[in-house]
């Protein structure tokens, strides 16, 4: 249905899309997904010209809607946008606003437009409200009407843009309902949210978005549950990491071993936890590695604790051939110290040695 290539937009002080690429399909539901400032709203306003991009590609149908002589009204008419800041029109009453667009651009009858529009308003369950105007509604109600009038231009695919942001988290979920119900009707959907459950239970595909791409594109179970990329996995799980890059053996370790003591307390870890982490760090990177001697640099210390559920974990990166500290060949005090503090020890070799801890 949509084939976007290097698609980039460019403002004169920040480029918010470098290089997006994808393919999305009829009936799919994508949920759009990363931090504050990457991007994620330009690319639904630039789908549907909202927003000019400033090169790349956009076809949907084939169509490439950024070739001159384009006619956006027609492009819009395909593609429905709700937006965070609902947008109605005050001085209308609901059904108003939800006819508007179909007696003036589609050309349907005012009968046909008002039997169509009480049919939405009934789906939305504000069937009720369809003679109040929009300032005697609740926000949620509100997002409700805005939803029914998109769907009234009969669009092949909605663009919501954070619908639920605007909302008092009281209304979030009569929102929430009302698309995934439509979720349920096959209906194509591109979703901005914050909402990460929602995500995951309503979408088949989800972006997740970061420096302007889109930096990881897979099923909810890969991206919330294994995703590939360490970004995605920080985002997701909500981390807070620390890191320490050692580039000699006489680097300062107190004062490395002082700073993750208080990044363990800004994260509230216990006191336990915090100990745990500075004697991985002793052990593991001082009393082991730096003995095997220069080829081990740099040494790549973090240390990441998960807002969800407080679990932490840590990692150590080093150079040299294959050297797994915890294979049984190595009998050595401070391993078996280590090993004891983790639940689960993970060690790979990917162009680096890697060894991932969960404490």
């Amino acid at each position: 249905m949509i084939s976007i290539r290097h698609l980039k937009k460019v403002y004169p002080n920040v480029t918010p899309l470098s290089d997006i690429n994808a393919e999305i399909e009829k009936g799919e539901v994508i949920s759009i997904i990363g931090p504050s400032g990457t991007g994620k709203s330009t690319l639904l306003r630039c789908l549907n010209l909202l927003e000019t991009p400033t090169s790349g590609e956009v076809r949907v149908d084939g169509q490439n809607i950024m070739e001159k002589g384009m006619e956006i009204s027609r492009l819009r008419r395909k593609m429905g946008m709700v937006f965070q800041s609902f947008n109605l029109f005050s001085h209308l009453m609901v059904i108003e606003n939800i006819m508007l667009g179909p007696v003036d651009l589609l050309k349907l009858p005012r009968q046909q437009a008002y039997d169509e529009g009480m049919r939405l308003l009934e789906m939305v369950g504000l069937a009720e409200k369809a003679l109040n105007y929009p300032n005697e509604l609740s926000g949620g109600q509100k997002q409700r009407v805005a939803i029914a009038r998109a769907l009234a231009m009969k669009p092949e695919i909605i663009l919501f843009d954070e619908p639920t942001s605007a909302l008092d988290p009281t209304m979030v979920g009569e929102v929430l309902s009302v698309i995934r119900a439509l979720a349920r009707e096959g209906l194509t959907m591109m979703i901005v949210t914050h909402e990460m459950k929602f995500a995951r239970d309503v979408s088949t595909r989800v972006f997740y978005m970061d420096d302007g791409v889109i930096y990881e594109d897979g099923p909810p179970e890969q991206i919330f549950d294994h995703p590939l990329r360490e970004r995605t996995r920080a985002f997701v799980l909500r981390l807070k990491t620390f890191e320490k890059e050692i580039h000699s053996p006489t680097f300062d370790f107190v004062a490395v071993s002082t700073a993750i003591e208080e990044f363990g307390r800004k994260q509230l870890l216990a006191s336990r936890q915090i100990n745990n982490l500075q004697l991985v760090f002793e052990e593991l990177c001082v009393q082991t590695l730096l003995r095997r001697g220069g080829e081990v640099f740099p040494i790549n210390f973090s240390a990441s604790v998960s807002e969800l559920d407080g679990s932490c974990e840590a990692k150590v990166s080093y150079g040299g051939p294959a050297f797994d500290p915890f294979s049984e060949q190595y009998g050595e005090l401070s391993i078996r110290l280590v090993s004891r503090l983790a639940k689960e020890c993970r060690w790979s070799l990917e162009g680096r040695n890697l060894i991932a801890m969960t404490l």
